[in-house]
């Protein structure tokens, strides 16, 4: 089945932890076993291949660079937004790389979608035995707008390909607040806003704390989704949405992306203790989530696939029956269990984000 994931933060990976994702998962890992210097080494999830594998023939890939707020800040940063700035453009650097190479195409317009749907839909290998190098399809997405040495520089990032912008990460942000904090938006997080809906941005409304996503749905007109997210409901901790904003976000025809980090699947986990084996954590528990959602919202329309695997995690923080992104496609078959009907499965893998950039590109 074809598979849209909306989250993955594929360049940080390439460069920041030096990861080749053209190459095979067992080279990756086999390539950083001996090092310790992040939790995840040797256990990542994610490569290109692996992704074809899954199905995924389009995606939404990261530029991601946080700048440090203070000293004790728990989740790394640059020290300045022009440093931040230029990590973006590194990542960029990469996604160019991957283009020259056949390896990816950026999908920037309608005419680009339909494009890459035809694509994937004509060019299917007819043999196993034959290896599936088609070009995988990514929106450009930017996860926390502190790298944005302005306001101004949307437009820069606009003209480059960037369609979507999440305005906070971790912590207090240059622009508005994110996980952990409190408070809306600052003044130049309204004018970023603004900037956003004249340009014809998606806002991407993770990593919100509970004030600025009040704040943000308020003043952006433009549409609106949360690319990865799970359900407070289930889960408690501000990072997970509560049932009043899932309801928020599908009064404006939003979509949310379901996430395989296991601390937001099961209540009760702690970093660096908790392993998936201990905890019982399966692909069982995301099929909760994206049905919590369902209830809320009455139907299918409003939920899909948002992976972030690889997002600072690996296999000792995914569901124990997920050793591959690969692997996604099973949790369709946890649905079906549950008496989803397939066309609703389909709206859930592709369908419903397929439909929101139709209309948000119109």
């Amino acid at each position: 089945m074809f598979l849209f994931d909306a989250h993955l933060d594929l360049a940080m990976n390439a460069v920041e932890w030096n990861r080749d994702l053209t190459q095979p998962l067992a080279s990756i890992r086999a390539h950083e076993a001996h090092r310790t210097d992040r939790p995840d080494r040797g256990r990542g999830t994610v490569s290109l291949p692996e992704m074809r594998r899954a199905g995924i023939g389009l995606c939404v890939a990261t530029q991601i660079a946080r700048v440090e707020h203070n000293a004790y800040s728990p989740v790394a940063g640059w020290a300045s937004p022009a440093q931040a700035w230029a990590m973006t453009q590194a990542q960029l650097a990469w996604y160019r790389a991957m283009e020259e190479a056949g390896e990816m195409v950026q999908i920037r317009d309608l005419k680009g979608l339909e494009a890459q749907i035809e694509r994937w839909d004509s060019d299917a290998s007819g043999s196993p035995d034959t290896p599936d190098r088609r070009p995988i399809g990514y929106i450009l997405s930017l996860e926390g707008a502190d790298s944005l040495v302005t306001p101004r520089h949307l437009e820069r990032a606009w003209e480059y390909g960037l369609r979507a912008v999440g305005p906070a990460h971790y912590g207090p942000g240059r622009y508005a607040n994110g996980t952990d904090a409190t408070g809306g938006l600052n003044p130049s997080g309204r004018e970023l806003l603004r900037e956003m809906d004249r340009l014809g941005f998606i806002l991407d409304a993770t990593h919100l704390c509970d004030d600025a996503f009040r704040e943000a749905l308020e003043l952006f007109a433009g549409p609106v989704w949360a690319s990865h997210h799970n359900c407070r409901a289930l889960v408690p901790h501000n990072r997970q949405l509560d049932d009043g904003m899932i309801r928020t976000l599908a009064a404006r025809d939003a979509v949310i992306g379901t996430v395989f980090d296991a601390w937001m699947l099961v209540p009760g986990w702690v970093r660096r203790q908790t392993t998936p084996q201990s905890a019982g954590v399966t692909l069982d528990h995301a099929a909760d989530h994206i049905d919590h959602i369902c209830q809320v919202t009455g139907s299918t329309r409003h939920v899909g696939i948002g992976s972030d695997l690889d997002g600072a995690f690996g296999t000792e923080q995914t569901p124990q029956d997920l050793g591959s992104i690969a692997d996604v496609p099973l949790l369709f078959d946890r649905l079906r269990a549950r008496g989803y009907r397939e066309s609703d499965v389909e709206s859930i893998a592709h369908g419903n984000f397929l439909r929101f950039l139709r209309k948000a590109w119109a």
